[in-house]
């Protein structure tokens, strides 16, 4: 059997997952938890194969990302698969960075939620992440950095270069040659035309709707 955890903050979302794994002969959804703490404590008194982690645990909680990192340093760490409602380029970096082997969009097909479990459960071939990443990797040339995604997600939320600065502890001329390197890859003459293209490529999502749009932030130059 295979031993899963289910971690989100949304019960009635645990409730409808568990039932759809519990469909499969060889799983077992042994544990739910709803925020880091909840999944330690769990993780540390029982052992599991695989934990599905949403990545969005409700604001001002720590992130799926962050019970992905604690998961797989715990001492019975479990292969984790992040599952979210976003297909992000910058999110699946921040989560094989984590030590995720798999990364789920919430819209995937019930039969890709099951094969990914079984391969992780394996742990075969690193997962998906893996497949994902090295098709990144294909083209180095047109490929934006983990930095530079960092950098264009915070944008694309609104931020201006002194605020991105601000969050990432850079200076704002470390900023500003990251967004130029962007532009090139993307093909984008400025910022605005940059986060179109990113959003529409789903490398980057817009994850603070509050404060000023792109159009209103201060130029790179």
């Amino acid at each position: 059997m295979i031993r899963i955890m289910l971690v989100d903050d949304h019960p009635v979302l645990r409730h409808g997952m568990r039932a759809l794994l519990e469909t499969q002969p060889d799983f077992t959804v042994g544990a739910e938890a709803g925020s880091l703490s909840e999944a330690l404590r769990t993780a540390a008194a029982t052992e599991f194969d695989v934990a599905l982690v949403d990545l969005d645990l409700g604001a001002g909680s720590p992130s799926g990302i962050d019970v992905t990192r604690a998961l797989r340093r715990s001492a019975h760490a479990p292969q984790v698969i992040v599952f979210t409602a976003f297909d992000s380029d910058a999110d699946v970096v921040r989560a094989a960075d984590a030590g995720a082997c798999g990364y789920l969009v919430k819209d995937s097909r019930p039969d890709t939620v099951f094969q990914a479990i079984r391969s992780a459960a394996r742990e075969s071939a690193g997962g998906n992440i893996t497949q994902r990443l090295e098709r990144r990797s294909a083209h180095p040339d047109e490929t934006l950095t983990a930095r530079e995604l960092e950098v264009l997600e915070l944008v694309a939320a609104g931020l201006s270069n002194r605020e991105v600065a601000r969050h990432l502890t850079v200076s704002e001329a470390t900023v500003k040659t990251h967004l130029h390197h962007t532009f090139t890859k993307l093909g984008a003459e400025n910022r605005q035309a940059a986060v179109a293209a990113a959003v529409h490529r789903g490398l980057v999502r817009i994850s603070r709707p509050s404060g000023p749009t792109p159009a209103e932030v201060q130029p790179i130059d």
